[in-house]
Formats: structure tokens, C-alpha cells, sequence
């Protein structure tokens, strides 16, 4: 099992910056690729951006690319998405999650374990 915890959600203007964490225990943290999902209400879980197990590797949805980062520091078991230029639409709760596949993966089927979400609210 993976306890996931993800912080640093809150409310923030459009333009503005926020940065979220995700902490994780229980099994070895960098034997899984890691991912953040998102979802707004009334729409599906939509995939935002995943990293690989190492940190080498990352991918992000079209809609986030050049304004969300995603990180991690395995020695902290922890992944990060930093995100910036918010727009109001990237309101949504976002969720953090762990993949023990060697690849990154953008389909939520794949992950194993969740969060329970942090929810990030941007006004206009």
C-alpha cells in the first residue's frame, strides 16, 4: 500500500501561482511513476502531468504545457506540480497518484493508489 497526501491547494487570481505537494508513504516511493490528475465539476478526471520513476522523465497534458512543472524528490518521497499563469479554467480538485509501471502512463486506469485531492480554485 501507498498512502498518498497531497497539500497546497487554495485560491489564487487568474495569472497567479501555486504549488502543490504530494507526499508519500509506505511502500519504497521510487518504485513508482508518479502523475497528477485533475477534475472539475460536472467533467471527468482528466490527466495533468506525470513523471517517471527516476524524475528523468516528464509529460504533461497539451492544456498545462509551459505553465505546469511536475518534480519529485525521491529522497523526501514527495512530488510536486508547480503551476503558474493559472487560468480559471484549471479550477478543479487535483489528485496525486502512483503507477508501478516502469513508463509514464496518462490514463488513470493504470494508477494504483490516489489521494484524496487538494481542491485549487482561480477567480477572474
Amino acid at each position: 500500500q501507498v498512502q498518498l497526501v497531497e497539500s497546497g491547494g487554495g485560491l489564487v487570481q487568474a495569472g497567479g501561482s501555486l504549488s502543490l505537494s504530494c507526499a508519500a508513504s509506505g511502500r519504497t516511493f521510487s518504485n513508482y511513476a508518479m502523475g497528477w490528475f485533475r477534475q472539475a465539476p460536472g467533467k471527468e478526471r482528466e490527466f495533468v502531468a506525470a513523471i517517471s520513476r527516476s524524475g528523468g522523465y516528464t509529460y504533461y497534458a497539451n492544456s498545462v504545457k509551459g505553465r505546469f512543472t511536475i518534480s519529485r524528490d525521491n529522497a523526501k518521497n514527495t512530488v510536486y506540480l508547480q503551476m503558474n499563469s493559472l487560468k480559471p479554467e484549471d479550477m478543479a480538485v487535483y489528485y496525486c497518484a502512483a503507477d508501478q509501471s516502469v513508463v509514464v502512463r496518462t490514463t488513470s486506469y493504470y494508477y494504483d493508489y490516489w489521494g484524496q485531492g487538494t481542491q485549487v480554485t482561480v477567480s477572474s
